[in-house]
């Protein structure tokens, strides 16, 4: 089996650092598992490494998508080119060391995932979405609930384009969507994982990290990021990519539809709501070897991260540190 690392985590609680380090320490290379550092130019609200971190230890999956040219891009897209980027890594004999807060493309990495997004027909697509402006929503919600129950009532009605890519699955497969899910969670992960997780016990100490955070990011030159994106057409309002949180409350600011104060309050609280999604998710997967920053000295805290998470990755021999 492949040997992969994943660090996870809420926002601002030490992820890059530690997943840096580890690379260092373990002769690695960083495969980055953010859903906003794949676009290009958005650099300062998402985070990114520096040019530093990254001419020191090679970065994988940060800017692939150009945003004013690709509008989204799929998990499935990312996953597929995640595994490219793994095996290359290995094939040179280094570690991958997955790093980000979103729990969905680490899940789907490791669980390797067969999306349903290979099958396709889009003349029968077509077909459905002309029977709905027909016919209504409902007619064709009501196609999905008899042959696949189970996806339909998991489906709003006024979903149609869920319901109709659930009706394209069966027509192009003959496997409704909650068979083709359910066979893919069944599938063998070809993949050794051991996943670290950082969690903060004081809740409040990791949202005033949080707010250090976005302070720290508009300090850096946040607000002329933004100011610039938009003038030169690459940050839209309609695209995934001006969704961000910061780009997306920026932008309502530059646009005059809030204050600057308003704002920026904006981007902690949604940074915040954010950062409780990702300790759910995360939570529920029982892999996860999890170190707590604030049970240690602030003095000695990332020595003991660290040495923890060495620990944890060198006791069994999954892994061995090289000599620097």
């Amino acid at each position: 089996m492949k040997k992969i690392i994943a660090v996870v985590g809420p926002t601002a609680s030490g992820k890059s650092a530690l997943a840096l380090e580890l690379a260092r320490r373990l002769d690695g290379e960083i495969v980055s598992c953010d859903s906003m550092q794949i676009y290009k130019y958005l650099d300062i609200g998402t985070a990114k490494p520096t040019h530093e971190e990254m001419r020191e230890i090679p970065h994988h999956m940060i800017d692939i998508v150009d945003p004013s040219v690709v509008n989204s891009y799929s998990c499935a897209e990312f996953v597929d080119a995640a595994r490219n980027s793994i095996d290359d890594i290995i094939s040179r004999g280094k570690l991958p060391v997955l790093c980000g807060g979103t729990g969905l493309y680490i899940d789907n990495i490791i669980a390797d995932t067969e999306f349903s997004e290979t099958v396709a027909d889009t003349a029968y697509r077509e077909s459905l979405f002309n029977l709905a402006n027909t016919r209504g929503n409902e007619y064709v919600y009501n196609m999905l609930m008899e042959i696949d129950p189970e996806s339909a009532k998991a489906t709003h009605p006024n979903n149609i384009k869920r319901v109709i890519r659930a009706l394209e699955i069966y027509h192009s497969s003959g496997v409704t969507k909650t068979e083709w899910d359910k066979k893919s969670r069944l599938r063998k992960s070809p993949y050794d994982a051991r996943i670290i997780g950082l969690c903060y016990n004081d809740r409040e100490a990791l949202y005033e990290r949080i707010n250090t955070r976005v302070d720290l990011m508009v300090e850096s030159g946040l607000i002329n990021e933004v100011e610039s994106l938009i003038k030169s057409g690459i940050l839209r309002k309609d695209s995934t990519a001006a969704q961000a949180i910061g780009y997306k409350e920026l932008l309502g600011y530059i646009l005059g539809e809030a204050s600057l104060e308003e704002a920026l309050e904006s981007v902690k609280r949604e940074s915040r709501r954010y950062a409780k999604r990702q300790m759910t998710w995360f939570s529920r997967n029982k892999d996860v070897h999890w170190i707590y920053p604030d049970t240690f000295a602030v003095n000695d805290r990332f020595k003991i991260i660290v040495n923890n998470a060495l620990n944890y990755l060198t006791s069994d021999g999954f892994c061995d540190i090289i000599d620097k």
